[in-house]
């Protein structure tokens, strides 16, 4: 009963232990269900449709048992749940363990296969299986974590999910399908619930208010063979030239609403086809909270902006792009993130993505928080991100954004500000493990793509291998020959003789 009341007060780690159906000392089934507010549960084989029973209401308000019938043969079941008005049935996620859907082992930089919102199909019978969504998320400090949604009317109470030591909660819920909103509720290890969280692995984030993530379905069909086949040398043998853009502001409709996915389909590509660019560079197109950014500070890692359109409009602009052979570069932001209260900031209700000190872990410049390089988990979770959009989108390059304020521990900081490394200097020796495995990965798992460091400083060996002790990159970016030449070019012809020396 004790494992009963901390589901009933969302302190559960692990409702499998008194949900769904159990044996009892006598080794007889009993089928528990916690169900608060309703009036009268009942049981239907899954399989035949039959009634196998009403469940008897216990003491405790919302507890719900049945003695399992000796002669039924079926173990899998649907509830038909009542209410004071209104009824309607479901099947009982705490019929599926965690073994029904125990994924091949993923290689960690593909965390996004294991972690977030993935469709699964549950087998109960040789002729019938259960559509759902399988969630997962890595909160190790929490008590209890929830999953809400419309399919529950964002009632925590319903969907407590499971841990099993790891640190990842995970739940199967049946009949959640792509489309479905659902955030995650969760209670810190002091008993607090914190905000509904977003998940950190939402494929497709609302906007505001709701920022709710979107279980989401990856079922595109690419047409870009024949750019994806192109030899791996090209893009270190033949010239480069980029064509920077915010989608948000290229273009915009007279009402100043700017043009979707789609109709850059229309726009971009013929312009940057005619203007003779090889490739284009988009700033950050990663889901962030504030309207008025260009994206610099991201929470949905790996979801493309829904300002624009959806993630397969998206992917049909990349498709369009490499059909035009044009190449796609992303800005890409793994050095700091956003303190918004739906995001990772104290996920748990501890500092589990960023550093917990916060002469390391508080960007002084930009009012946010610097990952913590130093966890294994946040360092699988960047990397893998990483290769999220090169292998999902058919990203062709990352320029990896403010790797300066990621190298060095005084960057923006006073004397007095920053904490030293372990031999007193002041780079990030955690930060550069991560940068050249973070190209490691890159550069093996995706021969063809490439990186680019957008580096302001004198850092030595950006762009050397890391068996030559550099940080592997395949480019920097030359942030002085661009900003000398835009200031070059905005002047009056006429006058430009007198700057070339600039």
């Amino acid at each position: 009963m004790d494992l009963l009341n901390d589901v009933i007060n969302a302190r559960c780690s692990d409702p499998f232990k008194c949900l769904g159906l159990k044996p009892n000392d006598k080794g007889e089934l009993t089928l528990t269900v916690w169900r608060p507010d309703a009036s009268k549960v009942e049981v239907i084989a899954i399989d035949s449709d039959e009634l196998i029973g009403t469940m008897t209401q216990s003491d405790t308000a919302g507890v719900f048992t049945l003695a399992w019938p000796k002669n039924t043969t079926e173990h899998h079941y649907r509830l038909t749940i009542h209410y004071a008005n209104e009824s309607y049935t479901i099947v009982d996620p705490y019929q599926f363990s965690f073994a029904t859907f125990s994924d091949p082992e993923h290689h960690r930089a593909a965390l996004y296969k294991k972690e977030g919102a993935l469709l699964r199909s549950a087998q109960v019978s040789e002729s019938l299986s259960i559509l759902g969504t399988r969630f997962a998320v890595y909160a190790p400090a929490a008590r209890s974590v929830s999953v809400v949604g419309d399919f529950n009317n964002w009632d925590g109470r319903l969907h407590p999910m499971s841990s099993n030591g790891d640190g990842v909660w995970r739940l199967f819920i049946p009949d959640v399908v792509a489309g479905a909103r659902y955030k995650y509720e969760i209670r810190a290890s002091n008993g607090d619930v914190l905000p509904h969280r977003t998940d950190p692995f939402a494929q497709t984030i609302e906007q505001f208010p709701s920022f709710a993530s979107v279980v989401c379905d990856h079922n595109y069909r690419w047409q870009d063979s024949a750019w994806t086949s192109r030899n791996v040398e090209d893009v270190y043998e033949r010239p480069m030239s980029i064509y920077e853009v915010h989608l948000g502001s290229w273009r915009k409709h007279h009402d100043g609403k700017p043009l979707s996915y789609l109709e850059l389909i229309e726009q971009l590509v013929p312009y940057v086809t005619d203007m003779g660019y090889t490739h284009v560079e988009l700033l950050p197109v990663m889901e962030f909270p504030f309207d008025g950014s260009w994206g610099y500070q991201p929470i949905g890692l790996f979801a493309p902006t829904s300002r624009y359109g959806t993630a397969e409009e998206f992917k049909r602009l990349v498709d369009a792009l490499h059909e035009a052979n044009i190449g796609v570069i992303m800005d890409w932001v793994p050095a700091h993130f956003p303190t918004d209260s739906h995001g990772l900031a104290n996920f748990d209700g501890s500092k589990q993505y960023e550093y917990p000190d916060p002469k390391k872990g508080w960007h002084t410049e930009w009012n946010s928080l610097i990952y913590d390089f130093g966890k294994e988990h946040v360092v699988d979770y960047l990397i893998s991100n990483a290769n999220y959009w090169l292998e999902e989108f058919h990203i062709d390059g990352l320029r990896v954004d403010a790797v300066a304020s990621m190298l060095y521990l005084d960057y923006s900081r006073e004397e007095g500000e920053w904490v030293p490394n372990v031999d007193g200097g002041n780079h990030n020796y955690e930060a550069i493990d991560f940068l050249r495995k973070l190209n490691e990965t890159i550069y093996l798992n995706h021969p063809r793509c490439f990186t680019v460091a957008e580096e302001s400083t004198a850092f030595p060996g950006v762009s050397k291998p890391t068996y030559m002790n550099g940080l592997g990159f395949g480019f920097k970016w030359n942030m002085g020959w661009m900003n000398d030449s835009l200031n070059y070019i905005s002047k009056d012809p006429i006058y430009r003789q007198y700057h070339q020396g600039n």
